[in-house]
């Protein structure tokens, strides 16, 4: 009869010197800047409902609104626009894209950092676990927030584009050569990430 291996015991860690554990504790100073986010995310889900309530609203006739939207998207025309077109229709819904993009972005800046920086969440199993936390690292988190930037510029670029009358040539080359510059530095950093790792599986 073999014997059974003897069942395996956790690690139990050792406390921490007082030095080594006060530099360890000083990662939930930044517990304040993630609440920071929050309430930002805040102010934009507040936003986002009032540029909705002013769209309905100007969809229905309402000229105070459909003022307001004229206003915030910087859309101009040479003749009084009275009523609701395409362009403005759609220079409205890409800044609400946008403004769900950037919160997409707050999200992950704000769980991934937590998850990573902070403290663990414990939330493995739990059924609204998001699909990319599980995986999630610094390498990991800096590709995800780079080509979460690359769309929010793509949303800039194609609003500029659409309003292309009310900017000027340097304006459009500059915000052109600044969404290329985002593409290229997240090529970079996801090529950095992929070298990094192939060196740390040959160390293994």
């Amino acid at each position: 009869m073999l014997d059974t291996p003897p069942p395996h015991t956790p690690k139990v860690a050792s406390p921490l010197r007082p030095l080594p554990g006060l530099i360890f504790a000083s990662r939930w100073l930044q517990l304040p800047l993630y609440l920071g986010l929050i309430a930002a995310q805040a102010v934009y889900v507040f936003h986002f409902w009032v540029e909705l309530v002013h769209l309905l609203e100007a969809a229905f006739g309402s000229q105070d609104a459909l003022q307001k939207l004229i206003t915030s998207i910087g859309y101009k025309q040479t003749v009084a626009i009275t009523s609701l077109n395409e362009t403005v229709i759609m220079l409205v819904v890409l800044a609400l894209i946008d403004v769900v993009m950037i919160s997409n972005l707050l999200i992950m800046v704000i769980v991934g950092g937590y998850e990573t920086f902070v403290s663990r969440m414990n939330l493995e199993g739990h059924p609204d676990q998001p699909e990319w936390l599980s995986h999630v690292n610094a390498s990991v988190l800096k590709v995800k927030l780079a080509t979460a930037i690359i769309g929010i510029s793509s949303i800039h670029l194609l609003k500029t584009f659409i309003n292309a009358d009310n900017y000027s040539d340097r304006v459009l080359i500059a915000q052109t050569a600044i969404h290329i510059t985002f593409l290229l530095s997240a090529i970079a950093i996801a090529y950095t990430d992929k070298i990094m790792s192939g060196i740390a599986e040959r160390r293994h």
